[in-house]
């Protein structure tokens, strides 16, 4: 794959809230986007953002890791009762600004919070991006497996790729496997056999030897496409 440039810090002000990340260009553009957020206690600067940004970029996505609304006001800790809604809000003011800068497909990423909060926009609003990109749904909290976050999915029309750990303690496999029958519209569903709800490994590899990053990479390009 080809080399791209360093990413560039990036914000946008005039929107409310603001958008505020790191912009991936990639040196041989195209046309699609991605953009890519933060779980609950993390930031743009998640280790797994970073690659998977860098994997996306050098395949010819421009990506964009943002902080979601909540991290820009606090550096720190999980996000409150009150943020979601203008976590959404922040999350489709990113869509906005990345499509003023890949005329092709726009896709919305998430870990943990961030995903769950992605989906949750594009049931309010199913027109806003072609797919989404669902790093460990949490499906519910630990240990407290009644509590399903599924009420929206029935109301989700976009193409989902749900990338999930066996060990996630905030969804197994068969759990998440059977959530994404309600959705009605195109899903997958990647184990990430051994890992965690961060989705690290002990060696940084999957199952086959290759990187995380590039088995998510391939897994997204079969099942979305490339843009033609």
């Amino acid at each position: 794959m080809p080399e791209t440039d360093a990413p560039a810090l990036f914000m946008e002000r005039s929107l409310h809230p603001a958008v505020r990340g790191y912009l991936h260009r990639p040196a041989d553009p195209a046309g699609d986007g991605l953009i890519l957020t933060h779980g609950a206690g993390s930031n743009s600067q998640a280790s797994l953002l970073v690659a998977l940004a860098e994997a996306f970029s050098a395949a010819g996505f421009t990506v964009l890791r943002c902080d979601l609304p909540y991290r820009q006001v606090r550096p720190h800790g999980p996000p409150g009762p009150g943020d979601a809604a203008r976590d959404r809000e922040g999350l489709k003011n990113a869509v906005a600004v990345l499509r003023g800068l890949s005329p092709g497909r726009i896709f919305l990423g998430g870990h943990s919070y961030g995903g769950r909060q992605a989906t949750m926009l594009c049931a309010e609003d199913q027109e806003l991006v072609h797919g989404l990109l669902l790093l460990s749904y949490p499906l519910h909290p630990p240990r407290k497996p009644e509590q399903l976050r599924t009420k929206h999915l029935s109301d989700l029309r976009n193409p989902c790729l749900f990338v999930q750990g066996t060990r996630d303690p905030f969804g197994s496999i068969p759990e998440v496997g059977d959530a994404l029958k309600l959705i009605p519209a195109q899903r997958k569903l990647l184990p990430v056999e051994g890992a965690g709800h961060d989705l690290s490994l002990r060696k940084g590899k999957s199952a086959g030897g290759d990187s995380l990053e590039a088995k998510i990479l391939e897994a997204f390009l079969d099942f979305f496409g490339k843009n033609s």
